[in-house]
């Protein structure tokens, strides 16, 4: 299977990422800003201000607990350093791996980072342009990481440079709404638990196009590109016995489930 690539339409430049996946089906994201990245980053800055202060009035009690030597050894500074280094950049790198490319900040600004073909970052990536930050932030205030933002036409810094990664706003993953009506076929399956929560935010999207999309395509390309969103999806999904749904009626299905499920919006 072919990887995603990337649609430059000639003078648009607006903020925007149109990526053509495999399945010829198009996918658009909106970059995020400058701005909403700042509120961001401030706010993961909040919380790991909060964290640090936690931890050095940890080390306050174990430092006291110590006796002098103990206290005065090399081991004891290189732990300070070392914390100091895991809750500054470990912090994005961790909270992007376990929670698919956002921290706390990025959650609460509606914001995530992906790879620039539209697939998930994976945890190098993560803590491949998280590492990147030492440069980001020279000379102070991230003014390199400004500069790359504000001179690239996708909002990158290095890191995302580096990982190939971009950062895009979490709406634009979900905007993609079906314009079909659900047929009684499907309502008779939906009491079955498909485990659609499963999928992630891309191939979930992924879906919902193609099912906003296929009464205007040619009856063969429907078809194999139904079979191909489905078999991607299938390894992820609780299936039932004998599996008799076919391709759309499965895409169908999976998208009324996981749009119901409490929670969605």
């Amino acid at each position: 299977m072919t990887e995603p690539s990337q649609i430059r339409i000639a003078g648009d430049f607006s903020d925007k990422l149109t990526i053509e996946t495999p399945e010829q089906t198009l996918l658009e994201f909106e970059v995020a800003g400058i701005g909403s990245r700042f509120l961001a980053l401030a706010y993961d800055t909040l919380l790991q201000i909060l964290i640090g202060i936690g931890l050095f009035v940890g080390l306050v009690v174990v430092g006291i607990a110590l006796p002098n030597a103990a206290k005065s050894g090399i081991w004891f500074v290189a732990f300070i350093v070392l914390a100091y280094f895991v809750l500054y950049f470990g912090y994005f790198a961790v909270f992007e791996v376990l929670w698919n490319g956002q921290t706390p900040g990025k959650k609460k600004e509606g914001l995530r980072v992906i790879k620039d073909s539209g697939r998930p970052i994976t945890p190098s990536e993560a803590i491949g342009r998280n590492l990147m930050r030492i440069v980001d932030q020279l000379p102070a205030l991230y003014a390199i990481g400004i500069c790359s933002v504000l001179l690239s036409r996708q909002n990158k810094r290095l890191g995302d440079f580096v990982s190939g990664t971009i950062v895009v706003h979490e709406k634009s993953l979900l905007d993609a709404k079906p314009v079909w009506e659900q047929p009684p076929a499907v309502q008779a399956t939906f009491a079955t638990t498909f485990g659609s929560e499963r999928l992630s935010p891309e191939e979930f999207a992924l879906v919902e196009a193609f099912l906003n999309r296929r009464s205007s395509l040619p009856g063969d390309i429907r078809f194999n590109m139904a079979e191909q969103i489905a078999r991607q999806i299938r390894p992820k999904l609780t299936l039932p016995p004998g599996d008799l749904l076919g391709a759309e009626k499965l895409l169908e299905t999976v998208v009324h489930e996981r749009r119901s499920s409490p929670g969605y919006s």
